[in-house]
């Protein structure tokens, strides 16, 4: 399989490589190109912002979670439609879980046979970033290292420095700077940017680091490293459906379909579509519910609650008491319910903030 991709990655977290990543996919969707966004490991917060810059779904890869083999049937899947895919990464390049990279950004560059465009943090400092990149390309040569973009440059003279060193020293194009940028259209919270749910002006903050991109980055020399990325071997038995080892439970007639219902809203956002879509894929019916919106829940044969912030909505999930008396007596009928995280919590008897509490489910 012959697909444009890259992966964005840097030599630390908070780096900038998220909205860096936020805005080249903005970017290319501006130009009409249709991009395919994947976060590497768990995170729903990133995902959920690469998925409305490029306005279609962003899939988690995760070799932590998933094994290797569906790993890239996954990328295969979520890949095959679009121009471009655009990875990124998390944490620095080569952090995993022991002292081979397991786990690690660049592990699955490999695995993916994908470029790396290395974003770096330049604040106050000029040839040691020339050092650093070079450690990175002879740390393990298999990671195909292929440009460097500079962030947080404090002027002109400061980029003139890094681009000599970086060119020089590393022999790999410098293929951006950013200067230092007040980035207040993407507030952060203690688990990184605050979720798009809950941002009050989301498209316009991609809207904002799309032009970013566009004045500061090289975005043809980006979209032409993609392009070189060359082919992918597709595994043999690469499936089409997801989850792979199942069919339809049911027969396809809609009277006999179960109605799973999801609560999905701004309280509880954390999901990975790929469970969503693993549902439908099993013969069920999947209703979308929200204790913000509504206070009733329609009929249906079990329920999935996922994670989020139901404490940032914790006033107005306590005020909706006709909803929450509905679950608690389907609950007492046998009504099969699954929570996590966030959806546990509302499940308890009270969620205590400080010195208030508010009652739940």
């Amino acid at each position: 399989m012959d697909f444009p991709r890259i992966l964005i990655s840097a030599l630390r977290g908070g780096s900038g490589k998220t909205i860096l990543s936020i805005g080249i996919t903005a970017a290319w969707k501006s130009f009409g190109r249709q991009i395919t966004p994947f976060k590497k490991g768990p995170d729903y917060i990133d995902a959920g912002w690469l998925a409305l810059a490029a306005g279609r779904p962003c899939y988690n890869l995760d070799t932590f979670l998933i094994k290797k083999e569906h790993t890239l049937q996954s990328f295969f899947l979520h890949s095959k439609n679009g121009d471009i895919a655009v990875i990124e990464g998390n944490r620095g390049l080569y952090d995993g879980i022991d002292i081979q990279g397991s786990t690690s950004t660049a592990e699955l560059a490999k695995l993916l046979k994908t470029p790396v465009i290395l974003c770096i943090d330049c604040t106050k400092s000029t040839r040691t970033m020339a050092a650093a990149v070079l450690g990175c390309l002879k740390f393990d040569p298999d990671t195909d290292i292929k440009g460097v973009i500079l962030n947080r440059v404090a002027g002109p003279r400061h980029e003139k420095i890094l681009r000599k060193n970086i060119e020089h020293y590393c022999d790999i194009p410098v293929l951006g700077a950013l200067p230092k940028l007040d980035w207040q259209n993407f507030p952060e919270r203690h688990m990184g940017l605050l979720p798009t749910p809950e941002h009050g002006w989301a498209e316009d903050s991609i809207k904002a680091a799309s032009q970013i991109a566009g004045r500061y980055l090289d975005l043809e020399a980006l979209a032409a490293v993609a392009g070189d990325a060359g082919a992918l071997p597709i595994p043999a038995k690469l499936r089409e459906s997801i989850p792979p080892e199942t069919g339809p439970l049911l027969d396809s007639d809609q009277q006999l379909r179960p109605r799973i219902g999801i609560i999905k809203d701004s309280a509880f956002q954390f999901y990975y579509p790929e469970n969503i879509e693993a549902i439908g894929a099993a013969g069920a019916e999947t209703i979308f519910i929200s204790p913000l919106t509504s206070d009733t829940i329609p009929p249906i044969d079990a329920l999935y609650i996922g994670g989020g912030f139901p404490e940032t909505h914790a006033r107005q999930l306590a005020q909706n008491v006709k909803f929450r008396d509905q679950l608690k007596s389907l609950a007492k009928e046998g009504l099969p319910i699954y929570a996590e995280c966030g959806g546990l919590m509302y499940l308890g008897e009270e969620l205590v903030l400080g010195e208030k509490s508010f009652p739940m489910a």
